[in-house]
C-alpha cells in the first residue's frame, strides 16, 4: 500500500510536470482592487488576446497561460507577487502594473532577479529613462510623449498664465515636470502661477479649486484621474473654475475616466484618450468586433492595453524562439507588433513601444462625455530623442 501510494504520488507529480511543460506561463500583476475602472477592462483585453493566441496554436507550439495577481495598489505587495510568480509559478516573464511607483518597484525587482518585465501601463518617464535597464520594456506612451502631444496643442492657446493640478506621487510629479518643460520651450512667455498636489484617491476638491482660482490662471493642466477627476470637475463646475479657462488634461478622454462624468463633462478640454466609437483605423475594426462579440460591451483603453500586453509578450517569445531571458531581450529590440492602432515597434535603445494616443477635445453628446475632433498621434513622433535616452538612461 505504501509503495502504491508512493507510485501514485510520483505519477501525479509527473503528470503535473508534463502539463506545465505544455504551457508557457506569463506572470501578470495589476491593481485590480485599487482601480477596477481601468484594470477590469484591462483583464478582459488580455484574456481576449490569450484566447486568440491559443486558438491560433499558441506560442512555440505551446498554450499561453497567464498567472495573475492583485497588488492592491501597494508596491510591497507587487514585489511579493512578483517573487511568487518567478519562484513558485515559474513564469518566463512579468507583465502589467498600473501605478507608476508600483511599476518602478517591479522593474527594480526584475533587474535584481534578471527576469524580463513588460510594463503595461505605468507612465512615469523613469521606467525607460532614468531608471531604465535591459530587463524592462514599456507598452504605453510615457508621460513625455503624452505631454508632447498636449503641449503641441496647448502652445496654440493665447493663455500665458498656467496652473497645474496633479496627484502627489511619481506619475503626477513626472507628468507636470515634463509638460512644463515642453510647453515652456514652445512658449517662453508662459508663467506658472500655481500648483496643487492632492493625495491620490483623497482629493479635497473644494480646497484645490479655491486655491487654483485664487491665482487667476488663464489655463490649467490637469493630471488627476478616476474618482478624483469626478470630484474636481464637480467642484470646478460649481465654482466656475473652468469658465473661460483653457484646460489641457492627461488621460481624461479615456472612457474609464470620461464616462463617469456624464453630462458634467466640461466642454473644450484638450485631452489624450480613446474615442473607440470614432476610430477610423482598419485594424481597430477587427479588435472592436472581437471584443464586443466576447463581452457584449465596448472596449476601454485598458482593454487595448491588456490586449496588446499579451500580444506583445507572445510576439517576443515567438521571435526569440525561446523563453530564455537573454534571447527574449534581444528579440524585443526593434520588435514590430500589429495593434488595433496599426503597427507598433519596441525601440531598441530604451524598450519603449511606439504605441500612440488620441488627442482631441471633450464635449457632451446625448448626456455623455465624448471626445471630438480626435486624431491619433503616433508615439514614434513624440518619444524622447535617442540623444535624450543616452543622456538619461544608465548603461546596462
Amino acid at each position: 500500500m505504501v509503495l502504491a501510494g508512493a507510485l501514485g504520488g510520483a505519477f501525479m507529480a509527473a503528470t503535473a510536470s508534463f502539463a506545465a511543460a505544455q504551457t508557457i506561463k506569463i506572470g501578470e500583476i495589476n491593481s485590480y482592487s485599487g482601480l477596477p475602472a481601468f484594470t477590469e477592462p484591462y483583464r478582459k483585453g488580455w484574456q481576449l488576446a490569450v484566447d486568440e493566441i491559443n486558438a491560433a496554436g499558441g506560442v512555440l507550439g505551446k498554450k499561453l497561460e497567464v498567472v495573475s495577481k492583485d497588488d492592491g495598489g501597494k508596491p510591497a505587495d507587487a514585489v511579493t507577487a512578483a517573487n511568487e510568480l518567478v519562484s513558485s509559478d515559474q513564469v518566463v516573464m512579468l507583465t502589467g502594473t498600473f501605478f507608476s511607483h508600483i511599476g518602478l518597484a517591479v522593474s527594480d525587482f526584475a533587474k535584481q532577479k534578471k527576469v524580463l518585465f513588460l510594463a503595461a501601463e505605468p507612465l512615469t518617464d523613469a521606467v525607460t529613462l532614468a531608471k531604465g535597464h535591459k530587463y524592462v520594456l514599456r507598452l504605453r506612451p510615457q508621460n513625455y510623449a503624452q505631454a508632447a502631444m498636449l503641449a503641441e496643442e496647448a502652445a496654440k492657446l493665447p493663455a500665458k498664465k498656467w496652473a497645474t493640478i496633479a496627484p502627489n506621487y511619481e506619475y503626477g510629479q513626472s507628468a507636470v515636470a515634463v509638460f512644463k518643460e515642453l510647453l515652456s520651450k514652445k512658449r517662453p512667455d508662459i508663467q506658472w502661477v500655481a500648483e496643487q498636489w492632492p493625495t491620490q484617491g483623497k482629493i479635497e476638491a473644494g480646497a484645490v479649486v479655491q486655491a487654483i482660482a485664487a491665482a487667476e490662471p488663464e489655463a490649467i493642466l490637469n493630471v488627476t484621474f478616476g474618482p478624483d477627476l469626478v470630484k474636481l470637475v464637480r467642484e470646478g463646475n460649481t465654482r466656475g473654475l473652468f469658465e473661460k479657462r483653457a484646460v489641457a488634461s492627461f488621460l481624461t478622454g479615456e472612457p474609464e475616466y470620461l464616462d463617469p462624468l456624464k453630462d458634467e463633462t466640461p466642454a473644450g478640454w484638450i485631452v489624450t484618450g480613446y474615442p473607440w466609437y470614432d476610430v477610423k483605423i482598419a485594424e481597430h475594426a477587427a479588435f472592436l468586433k472581437a471584443y464586443q462579440a466576447k463581452y457584449n460591451d465596448y472596449p476601454r483603453l485598458g482593454s487595448v492595453v491588456g490586449y496588446m500586453t499579451m500580444k506583445s509578450a507572445a510576439a517576443i517569445i515567438a521571435k526569440a524562439g525561446s523563453t530564455d531571458t537573454d534571447k527574449m531581450i534581444a528579440a524585443a529590440k526593434g520588435l514590430e507588433v500589429p495593434s488595433p492602432f496599426g503597427k507598433i515597434v519596441f525601440r531598441a535603445s530604451d524598450g519603449q513601444s511606439t504605441l500612440g494616443a488620441f488627442v482631441g477635445k471633450t464635449a457632451v453628446k446625448d448626456g455623455k462625455g465624448v471626445m471630438v475632433d480626435s486624431v491619433y498621434r503616433d508615439g514614434a513622433a513624440y518619444m524622447p530623442s535617442e540623444d535624450m535616452v543616452k543622456a538619461l538612461r544608465p548603461a546596462d
